[in-house]
């Protein structure tokens, strides 16, 4: 299928936003189809994609293909982006809600465009899942939710990646797979838009703990028994909600939380290995660009899971660590000390 979409617009400028400018822009060349344009909040990261053809504060040192353009407008009056019929929005779980108001703004008078979330969490003002926040700010408006194992920085240099995209209108999710899907960039698709939401975010509180164990030099034998405990947990919370378990098997599942828990280029096992290393955690978010999407998520997927009865001890602990509400070393020996059963 061609893609069947005019005009595409980014809504985020950090890492992820710009790497699927990426994707977008090479998407359309073997498409013939028209260049992204992306949304900043900060002037000077407009600026420096449309001037520099590079993200200098958030992706430095990846050239952008020239036809990508930004703007820094206010979004509810961002006129260049009001034609837009694809929207990504990119921007962090904590904000969407606002974003989405403004969007309503900025198409008060023209059909809504079909929009697919790229935010990872759970709302800490209501415990909502991503797609709720938009159907309860952008009623009517056809939604998608694209998740999955991506580090921006290699979606940008065009690395192989594989995504899920979520959509309950079949028609919908396969339109937006021809817009965006590549060689490198391949989608699969599933109408189980909860399932890949609660992976996406859930993967990224389990990652804290994973580097905390690290930072607390507790060994690779201990990180593998975080991620097969936190995936129990992420499931038993996923069919609660009314999702499939095989979808948190998959791409936006297990995929996700191997890739996060793996590696210090995520943000989240970084931020708990820092943790673990005895830093505090106002210093470490003070000295970094990007959301670190686990932090905010943590509080929330415990009281989530808490309202529909799910027992998740290790959110529950990093939640806690977080909070200030316990100590690390304490924390760790509280899990140590949980009754052994039956898995």
């Amino acid at each position: 299928m061609a893609n069947s979409f005019q005009k595409i617009g980014i809504i985020g400028a950090g890492a992820w936003g710009t790497a699927l400018a990426c994707v977008v822009a090479r998407a359309g060349a073997m498409q013939a189809g028209a260049a992204p344009l992306v949304w900043a909040y900060e002037k000077d990261v407009a600026e420096s994609i449309n001037v520099r053809h590079e993200n200098a504060r958030y992706l430095p040192g990846i050239a952008l293909d020239p036809g990508i353009r930004a703007t820094g407008e206010d979004l509810a009056g961002a006129r260049a982006l009001a034609d837009c019929d694809l929207l990504l929005l990119a921007v962090p779980a904590q904000i969407v809600r606002g974003m989405a108001g403004k969007l309503a703004m900025l198409k008060k008078d023209r059909a809504p465009a079909a929009l697919v979330v790229c935010a990872k969490g759970v709302e800490q003002v209501s415990c909502k899942l991503m797609s709720e926040v938009v159907e309860e700010m952008l009623p009517g408006w056809p939604c998608a939710v694209l998740s999955g194992p991506s580090f921006a920085i290699e979606v940008a240099r065009d690395l192989p990646a594989a995504l899920t995209l979520a959509a309950t209108d079949e028609a919908l999710g396969a339109r937006i797979m021809a817009a965006l899907g590549a060689r490198h960039f391949r989608l699969y698709a599933t109408d189980d838009v909860v399932g890949a939401q609660v992976g996406g975010a859930i993967k990224n509180v389990l990652a804290v703990a994973c580097g905390i164990v690290m930072g607390r030099g507790m060994g690779d034998n201990a990180r593998a028994a975080l991620i097969t405990r936190g995936l129990a947990g992420m499931t038993r919370l996923a069919l609660a909600l009314g999702a499939r378990a095989e979808t948190l098997m998959g791409l936006s599942g297990l995929g996700d939380l191997v890739l996060t828990c793996s590696s210090p280029q995520s943000r989240n096992m970084s931020l708990g290995m820092a943790l673990g290393r005895g830093q505090k955690l106002d210093e470490i978010l003070a000295a970094r660009h990007g959301v670190t999407e686990g932090v905010a998520t943590a509080a929330a997927a415990l009281a989530l899971a808490q309202k529909h009865g799910v027992e998740m001890p290790i959110v529950e602990a990093v939640a806690a660590i977080l909070g200030k509400k316990a100590g690390i070393e304490a924390t760790i020996e509280a899990l140590l000390a949980r009754p052994m059963k039956g898995e």
